[in-house]
């Protein structure tokens, strides 16, 4: 028995106007400084109290958020008691939001205990809204939660199917002048997420159509709004295509470039969808070398391409991917990321320890060992072909 998972969702332009639909007493508004700096929490807090909310906010989730945050934004939440719950934000704020709320309905439960197995009974105090203002994490429709644990510098993938936010409002105002290098970073991390989602082994008939278009999407408005971040249509189609990815492999599961982007990026301090993108070409060569059952050329012929096997399919995607990356200026390689080799070196066992025991990894068609992992690492930190 499988099970798909969405949130009812508003979009297009001027769908923030639908929070003034919601029926309630107390809103918490979670967000960041920068959010607030820009005005955007409080173009929220305005439109709630016209609908006569008593309005209250949580300021201080950081990236990649903590469970010290998720911890005190609850505490906020039993304090205020609120019935809605709002994320205004990227996806750290989402991710965190949704810990928050666990936390709140279930006080007596441990953040890092979150998990797809046990029930949590969500919903008896508060529902939750998701508002992106990023077009890549897709968090808005997923059940995903991931915290950092900033002492071991390790990523913790966490959730549960009740997590799945009840309303996700997309809003293309919020992305405009989205400054490029984060409109890059997220659209790419979108991208993995469609890719890994079609080629990951929970696919399914109701995840793949969904991956498909998002990676058609992406291909063909991604460069367009990374060089005119006021493009209206593009950062629509973008917002679209995250959300899109988003119900895609959040009912598919990803793959493999996430189990190690998770991990260079809680070593490194490098941001997500930049990490995971950069590992993305390596790891398809990798699934396709081994002769794993990929879906590379569906992939290709899908975006018009006439290839004939797998293997020029994976070598096409790969080159296409790398010239999306190239074109949005992202690195092509680890060192490309500025870290020192030495560095790497010396913090590779626990790379390879953390991507071996992210669940993200199990998922690919090729589950690597210990020895094959350190080399592919190796590979992505010099940029070399894979050939294993």
């Amino acid at each position: 028995m499988w099970f798909f998972q969405s949130p009812q969702i508003v979009y297009g332009e001027g769908s923030l106007s639908h929070l003034s639909q919601i029926s309630g007493v107390r809103v918490l508004i979670v967000s960041d400084r920068t959010l607030e700096r820009l005005g955007m929490v409080e173009k929220i807090r305005a439109l709630l109290r016209e609908n006569r909310f008593q309005v209250e906010t949580f300021l201080d989730v950081e990236s990649d958020p903590s469970v010290t945050t998720v911890e005190n934004g609850a505490h906020k939440m039993r304090e205020f008691e609120p019935d809605w719950i709002i994320a205004l934000g990227g996806g750290s704020v989402m991710d965190a939001t949704k810990a928050m709320w666990v936390l709140y309905e279930r006080p007596d439960m441990d953040p890092v205990a979150i998990n797809p197995i046990e029930p949590i009974f969500l919903r008896k105090k508060a529902r939750m809204i998701a508002i992106p203002t990023t077009a890549g994490t897709g968090a808005e429709a997923t059940w995903a939660i991931v915290l950092s644990e900033k002492e071991s510098h390790r990523k913790l993938g966490l959730g549960n199917r009740e997590c799945v936010p009840d309303l996700a409002i997309l809003d293309p105002e919020l992305t405009i002048g989205l400054p490029p290098r984060i409109t890059a970073d997220t659209g790419l991390d979108a991208l993995t997420h469609a890719i890994e989602g079609y080629t990951s082994t929970w696919h399914n008939d109701f995840s793949d159509g969904l991956c498909l278009q998002a990676i058609r999407l992406i291909f063909n408005y991604l460069p367009r709004v990374y060089r005119d971040g006021n493009d209206r249509e593009a950062r629509e189609r973008m917002q679209n295509a995250a959300t899109i990815a988003g119900l895609g492999f959040g009912n598919a599961m990803a793959a493999l470039a996430h189990g190690m982007g998770h991990a260079l990026g809680a070593r490194f301090n490098v941001p997500h969808g930049r990490a995971v993108a950069l590992f993305l070409p390596y790891t398809i060569a990798y699934y396709v070398r081994g002769e794993a059952k990929t879906r590379y050329r569906e992939i290709a012929q899908f975006l018009g391409e006439n290839v004939q096997t797998e293997n020029e399919a994976a070598d096409w995607l790969i080159q296409k991917i790398r010239a999306l990356e190239s074109e949005v200026e992202q690195p092509l390689s680890i060192a490309q990321l500025g870290i020192d080799e030495k560095a790497f070196e010396e913090d590779l066992e626990t790379l390879v320890a953390f991507a071996l025991n992210d669940s993200q990894t199990l998922m690919g068609t090729r589950v690597p060992e210990v020895d094959e992992l350190t080399r592919l690492f190796r590979v992505a930190y010099h940029g070399d072909d894979v050939t294993f």
